[in-house]
C-alpha cells in the first residue's frame, strides 16, 4: 500500500530519510465518482449517506479515499456505489 522513496542529497555526510508515500493507483473509477458526485452537487458526507440509504455504510473518509485512487472496491461495493450516485454501474466504470 505505501512505497518507499529517499530523499536528500548525495552528500557522504548526510543522513538519509526515508518517506512512505501512498500509493494513489489502487483504482481507476475514484475520478468518475467525483465527476460524478459533483455533477448531482453532492459532498462526499451526501454520497456517504445515500450509500447508506442502499445499506452500503461507508463514511465521508471512504468516499474521499476512493476519489483519490487509495481504496479499492469490490464488485458488489460498486453496484452498491453505482446506486447511490443512481447511475448504471457501466457508468461509473467509465
Amino acid at each position: 500500500m505505501y512505497s518507499v522513496i529517499l530523499v536528500g542529497n548525495n552528500s557522504p555526510m548526510s543522513r538519509p530519510r526515508y518517506v512512505a508515500r501512498q500509493r494513489t493507483d489502487r483504482n481507476s473509477i475514484g475520478i468518475t465518482v467525483k465527476r460524478l458526485r459533483q455533477q448531482q452537487d453532492l459532498t462526499q458526507e451526501d454520497l456517504a449517506g445515500r450509500a447508506a440509504s442502499v445499506g452500503w455504510c461507508i463514511s465521508r473518509d471512504t468516499v474521499k479515499r476512493i476519489e483519490r485512487g487509495e481504496r479499492e472496491i469490490t464488485d458488489i461495493e460498486l453496484r452498491l456505489l453505482a446506486a447511490a450516485l443512481r447511475v448504471p454501474p457501466a457508468i461509473v466504470l467509465g
